[in-house]
């Protein structure tokens, strides 16, 4: 069987297509050309066992507790919290918004969900406080890419599924990584506040405000801590805390605001697109997946990687540079799906943990996400902005080569991603 799916995958993508069918037309064209029409059960029955999984259930759960959190006002909640926290500060502005995407990436696991919620309140702010509408923007992407590390993430349960790993482990592999990405936005955000000579609001949250603002946080904030806990205690599965996120937030949302639910027959339609969305191209990467084996693809690409270099350094050096590229062209679950059935036994064999090598791929990928052409978070906030692509390139790209230096510490010091997963003997 011959490697001709690749190219028509490129040509494909080049035209523009969705890539869900282009996952799925490429095998499909590539077997008429190499004449072997016997494989067309093979591919569409391995589209439907790619869908046809209980864990998987967990993802349309999580989405639906993400709507659900929008609905009931939550976001201005968060951003409510961290104003009272950090306003203070010089740019406070810019501090507030990287602790919303810190705190929000907790509740939806998601990049676009993220970035569409706090993007809309985040971004007017901030050009109404002298920010300027395109950092503003670029620091809701930049900080949007914490969403799918910090757990709940339905990356790190697409990766779980494919590679047969622990999603507990995946999860408390992630909180350090995450963490680091705020921490380092953080500091950015300092020193530019600095050299733009933002302003600085002179009035100080008085203790009875940061506790009035806590107060409206508590409820929201204890969802992840119940779904880690949970989770990683066996409480539950991740497929169980899932729907214990949905019931769980739509108890605060009754509570809160019960008139949102008003809105409810919407967040229901926009789960389903959503999910439908997913769950189809997951069908059709795991279709794509299996023609990369079956053709030699798979080992073709892992033995080209290990004859690169000896040195298991040069090897991850040589991996992220390929995800951060593949990053720019390719969705993050997809590349996950594809590559990482290839390309994981292979550093597995060299001496990467499981745990530490999804973690790295999964952080590597989301930042894809913020990339151009194909980046999803990318192109939802320009959309939503009305900013040409190459004005936000530029602010953009000091904020990724920050996050790219968070990607590189995890890679060569392995704690990072497995010290919390070792302390609840999740290894």
């Amino acid at each position: 069987m011959s490697f001709v799916f690749i190219w028509i995958f490129i040509l494909l993508m080049a035209f523009g297509m969705p890539i869900a069918i282009v996952l799925l037309c490429a095998p499909l064209l590539s077997l008429i050309w190499d004449g072997q029409s016997d494989f067309f059960v093979a591919l569409v029955s391995r589209m439907y066992h790619g869908i046809n999984s209980f864990p998987l259930m967990a993802v349309p759960f999580f989405v639906l507790a993400g709507e659900l959190m929008n609905l009931g006002g939550v976001s201005n909640s968060i951003i409510a919290l961290s104003r009272a926290l950090l306003g203070h500060l010089r740019g406070g502005i810019l501090h507030i918004s990287v602790m919303s995407s810190v705190l929000f990436a907790g509740l939806t696991g998601s990049a676009v969900a993220e970035a569409s919620a706090l993007g809309k309140v985040m971004i007017p702010i901030m050009e109404k406080e002298g920010i300027g509408k395109r950092f503003g923007a670029a620091l809701v992407i930049a900080g949007a890419i914490i969403g799918p590390i910090i757990p709940p993430s339905g990356l790190m349960i697409l990766y779980s599924y494919v590679m047969n790993l622990n999603v507990a482990a995946l999860f408390a592999g992630g909180i350090i990584p995450g963490l680091l990405m705020g921490i380092a936005l953080t500091i950015y955000n300092v020193i530019i506040a600095r050299v733009r000579n933002y302003p600085a609001n002179a009035t100080r949250a008085s203790i009875r405000e940061i506790w009035a603002a806590f107060k409206e946080c508590i409820l929201p904030l204890m969802m992840p801590i119940i779904i880690i806990v949970g989770v990683l205690s066996g409480v539950f599965t991740i497929t169980e805390s899932s729907v214990i996120a949905v019931i769980y937030v739509l108890l605060i949302t009754l509570f809160r605001n019960p008139t949102s639910l008003r809105e409810l027959p919407q967040a229901l339609a926009s789960t389903v697109r959503q999910s439908s969305v997913i769950l189809f191209l997951v069908g059709a990467a795991v279709s794509f997946g299996w023609l990369v084996t079956v053709s030699g693809m798979a080992e073709f690409l892992s033995k080209f990687v290990t004859e690169s270099s000896t040195n298991i350094y040069m090897l991850l050096f040589i991996f992220n540079i390929l995800l951060l590229g593949i990053g720019m062209f390719l969705d993050a679950g997809p590349a996950i799906l594809i590559l990482g059935p290839a390309l994981g036994p292979t550093f597995v064999e060299h001496g990467v943990h499981p745990v530490q090598f999804a973690i790295i791929m999964c952080v590597n990928l989301s930042i894809g996400l913020a990339t151009p052409p194909v980046g999803l978070v990318f192109n939802s906030v320009c959309s939503l902005t009305k900013i040409k692509l190459e004005e936000m390139v530029r602010e953009l790209l000091p904020l990724l080569g920050i996050e790219i230096l968070v990607v590189f510490l995890i890679t060569y010091i392995p704690e990072l991603t497995l010290w919390i997963p070792r302390t609840f003997n999740l290894l």
